[in-house]
C-alpha cells in the first residue's frame, strides 16, 4: 500500500515508518523537523520537509504521492506547555490537521489514522480505561486532540472517510534502528536512562503519598513496536473507529526506576518532589476493544522487555539523533513548495 506519514520524523513515527517498510508498503516522510529530526527517517522511505499549516504544499504533496493511506502523527505533545501557550496547540493539532484532512478527502484517500491520546478522557472514572469513558480532557492538548477526533468521527459520516484513531498511553521502547529523542525530554523511561548513562545525577519523582501501592503513580507501557504494529493492523479496509493501545498493565514509577536499574546494571539516583498538578493516580488501559476488532495482540508486553530495547539504542546512541554522525547517502527527499528531489546527505545517530 502507498502511505503518507506526518510526524514521520518524530519518536513514534519514525518506528512506525520502518515497520510499515518492513512489510513492503510504499512511504512518504512528510515533516517540518521542528520536533522530529532527518536522522529518524528510515533511508527506503521518500521525505518531504514541509508543514501542515503551508496549505498549499500539503495539498500538493497529497497530490504527488497519491497515497491510499494517511497516518497522522505530527502533533504538539507536551502536555505542561498546552497550558501556556493553548493557542499553539489548537492551530498545530486541529487548524493544520484540517489543512491534510481537506487534502485527503480532495485526493480520495481511504483510510486515515490518527495518533490520538488517552488524555482525551481526563481523569478516568474506573480502571482499566475503556473507550465507552466519558471524554473530559483536563489540558489543552487532551482537547485539542479530542476536538480532530470529532472532526474525524463527521468526515465519516458526511464524506465516509474511513478512519481509526488511537488513544495511546505510555509509549517507549526501541527499535534496532530507532529511538526515542525528544528535544525536550519529559518521558519518564528515557530521563532514568540518562542517570544511567552519566548523562544526569538524578531522576525525579512526583509525588510519593498516592493511593498507590509504593506511592507513586501507576502507568501503562506499550512497546512501539506493539503500537506501530496496531496502525499497519487499521489501514486494513473495514476497520473503522476508537481504540485505547496500552497493555493492560500499570507499573509504578519506583517499579519503572527499579527495572532500569537491572537493565542496565547501575544504580540510579531519584530526587522525592511534591505532586504535579492534576497526576491521576493510575492510568491502566483496557485494549480489549482492539484486540477483537483489529486482532491486535503485544509482542512486547513486560516492562523489562521495553526497558530493555530502550537501554540498547541508549547504549549505542548516547547522543540521540547528535550533531557528529551523517546519514547514509541515496535518501529520496523533497523540501518547500514547488520541491526539488534530491539525494542527501544528513545527520544521523550517534
Amino acid at each position: 500500500m502507498n502511505v503518507f506519514v506526518t510526524g514521520g520524523a518524530g519518536y513514534i513515527g519514525s518506528i512506525c515508518v520502518e515497520e510499515l517498510l518492513n512489510r513492503d508498503h510504499t512511504v512518504a516522510v512528510f515533516d517540518n523537523l521542528t520536533e522530529g529530526h532527518r536522522a529518524a527517517v528510515d533511508a527506503r522511505a521518500t521525505f518531504i520537509e514541509g508543514s501542515l499549516g503551508d496549505r498549499k504544499h500539503i495539498f500538493q504533496a497529497i497530490q504527488e504521492t497519491k497515497p491510499e493511506a494517511v497516518i497522522h502523527f505530527a502533533a504538539s505533545a507536551l502536555v505542561g506547555e498546552s497550558m501556556t501557550n493553548p493557542g499553539k496547540y489548537f492551530q498545530n493539532n486541529v487548524a493544520n490537521g484540517l489543512n491534510l484532512l481537506d487534502a485527503s478527502l480532495e485526493a480520495r484517500v481511504r483510510k486515515f489514522v490518527f495518533s490520538s491520546t488517552c488524555a482525551t478522557y481526563g481523569p478516568p472514572d474506573r480502571i482499566p480505561m475503556t473507550e465507552d469513558l466519558p471524554q473530559r480532557p483536563i489540558n489543552p492538548y487532551g482537547e485539542s486532540k479530542l476536538m480532530f477526533e470529532k472532526v474525524l468521527k463527521w468526515c465519516h459520516e458526511i464524506h465516509g472517510l474511513e478512519f481509526v484513531a488511537f488513544r495511546y498511553f505510555n509509549a517507549a521502547g526501541a527499535s534496532e534502528q530507532f529511538g526515542e529523542h525528544h528535544r525536550i525530554e519529559t518521558h519518564l523511561i528515557p530521563n532514568v536512562l540518562k542517570v544511567a548513562l552519566g548523562q544526569a545525577a538524578h531522576c525525579e519523582i512526583y509525588g510519593t503519598d498516592y493511593p498507590t501501592p509504593d506511592g507513586t503513580c501507576i502507568r501503562d507501557y506499550i512497546h512501539i513496536i506493539d503500537l506501530a504494529e496496531a496502525h499497519i493492523l487499521a489501514m486494513q479496509p473495514g476497520r473503522q473507529g476508537f481504540y485505547n493501545l496500552g497493555n493492560g498493565e500499570g507499573y509504578s514509577v519506583r517499579e519503572v526506576i527499579k527495572t532500569c536499574e537491572r537493565v542496565s546494571g547501575r544504580t540510579i539516583s531519584a530526587i522525592e518532589k511534591p505532586r504535579r498538578p492534576g497526576d491521576p493516580p493510575r492510568l491502566v488501559a483496557s485494549a480489549e476493544k482492539a484486540m477483537r476488532e483489529l486482532g491486535w495482540k503485544p509482542k512486547h508486553p513486560t516492562l523489562e522487555a521495553i526497558v530493555a530495547s530502550a537501554w540498547r539504542w541508549h547504549e549505542k546512541h548516547p547522543r540521540g539523533y547528535g550533531p557528529i554522525s551523517t546519514v547514509p547517502e541515496g535518501i529520496s527527499s523533497k523540501r518547500g513548495t514547488g520541491a526539488r528531489i534530491r539525494k542527501s546527505r544528513a545527520q544521523t545517530a550517534a
